[in-house]
């Protein structure tokens, strides 16, 4: 009967203590991720303006790149030799590994006769040029003469390191998380751009580089031209309808292979599909469905990539929830990449390096809670869980084993937004 009691007694504190909470919280919290947005994007505005300049040329002075000779080049690579050749891409340009400088560099040298490969040449220049962000290859110089620009060299890409072909470990949860939030992270910046907003256009695992640490970068954009403020053409984009032997299809946005329109929403969906790949190892058609059964099902560890190690199920949910989203079949109902979407996936990396309230843990889980939902016993849990509990035919309090009132679950929003403030502000 004491324990009824002090149940009872608990549950209409908590109950106002919660209203009181929600009302002031929720506030709070709207106000600070406002101020936030505007402080993020008015840096970026002024970094952009301090980058992009008020030119729009292609001088390499005034893109701060060096200009090489192609003797320099040809020194480099021994004469653009077979044996420094490296890999090739679109319109027939050609990769190269070479030493300047006395650094590694990749040379990408365009077919000067293709009409279509000059006009690259020029505009990856003019683009790629003025990008500075630690998450973005970078361009260090060009060649006029021989069509040829000077990135920085990578050892491998994403696609190939997952695969195993260039290591004999498999890559950890935590790293495929940080990855994940540095693509956003290069993402948020290309679409926050001004004077106009900038798209990737071609995101997949073999245009994602990582360096020697690991760090990711993007690379090999999709050129296209700005029908409005939104939409983007892009030229030659039946090349990409037919789907290929590696699975690079999975990650083309089903509206661009049907329209040639580029927008924001098409990164996205290449983002979301990214994510998936990257926490089921998994390039089979069908995917998104197949992860979103798992996720309907409360079975979302049948489809994690155990290679990976044991995921955090938080975690796998906060991922698997965020690419199921960004590659939506409606493009409309794609989120955009914000700066506290951003901040929260470098935080899930992190997590076991942090000491988690025990207030955001559910106490049937004992982990983070994703839908934090306030039970009848005046105790918050995470909702997939109680239910779970619910439908086996339990009708009392998983705390305190007493049957409980009724079986109604109210969102914990002053947690949730709690939970939110706590991964975004480490």
């Amino acid at each position: 009967e004491n324990q009824l009691q002090e149940a009872n007694h608990r549950r209409k504190e908590s109950s106002e203590e919660y209203k009181l909470i929600q009302a002031s919280v929720a506030t709070l919290k709207i106000e600070k991720l406002t101020v936030q947005r505007q402080l993020f994007e008015a840096a970026n505005w002024l970094d952009r303006w301090k980058v992009r300049g008020q030119t729009r040329g292609i001088s390499s002075t005034a893109l701060r790149l060096t200009e090489f000779s192609i003797e320099d080049l040809e020194t480099a690579t021994c004469g653009f030799s077979e044996s420094f050749k490296i890999g090739y891409e679109s319109y027939g340009s050609s990769l190269y590994k070479g030493e300047m400088s006395n650094r590694t560099v990749m040379i990408k040298k365009l077919h000067q006769n293709n009409l279509q490969a000059q006009q690259e040449f020029q505009e990856e220049v003019e683009v790629v040029g003025r990008l500075q962000h630690k998450h973005i290859l970078s361009l260090i110089g060009m060649c006029d003469e021989a069509h040829a620009l000077v990135y920085e060299y990578t050892p491998t890409n994403l696609e190939s390191h997952l695969s195993h072909k260039t290591n004999s470990y498999s890559m950890s949860w935590k790293s495929r998380t940080r990855i994940i939030s540095e693509i956003a992270n290069a993402l948020l910046f290309l679409h926050t751009s001004r004077p106009e907003k900038l798209l990737h256009g071609n995101l997949s695992p073999e245009n994602i580089v990582l360096d020697s640490q690991l760090c990711s970068k993007l690379c090999n954009f999709r050129f296209s031209k700005l029908v409005n403020e939104e939409t983007f053409r892009c030229r030659s984009f039946r090349q990409y309808s037919e789907p290929s032997s590696n699975g690079h299809y999975l990650f083309i946005d089903p509206e661009f292979l049907q329209t040639g329109d580029l927008t924001a929403k098409s990164d996205i969906y290449s983002f979301g599909m990214i994510i998936l790949w990257l926490i089921t190892g998994s390039r089979a058609a069908g995917l998104a469905n197949e992860v979103r059964r798992a996720v309907s099902g409360s079975n979302l560890v049948s489809v994690l990539d155990a290679s990976a190690g044991e995921w955090s199920g938080f975690v796998a949910k906060r991922l698997a929830d965020l690419g199921l989203r960004c590659c939506d079949s409606n493009s409309a109902d794609r989120p955009v990449i914000s700066l506290v979407m951003v901040k929260e996936l470098e935080q899930l990396s992190m997590l076991e390096d942090r000491t988690v309230p025990s207030s955001f843990l559910c106490p049937i889980l004992k982990e983070i809670m994703h839908d934090p939902q306030l039970a009848a016993d005046g105790f918050t849990y995470e909702g997939e869980a109680l239910r779970g509990w619910f439908k086996n035919g339990r009708e009392t309090s998983p705390m305190t084993n007493l049957k409980l009132d009724h079986l109604d679950l109210t969102p914990n929003h002053s947690i949730r937004l709690a939970i939110q403030d706590w991964l975004c502000n480490p």
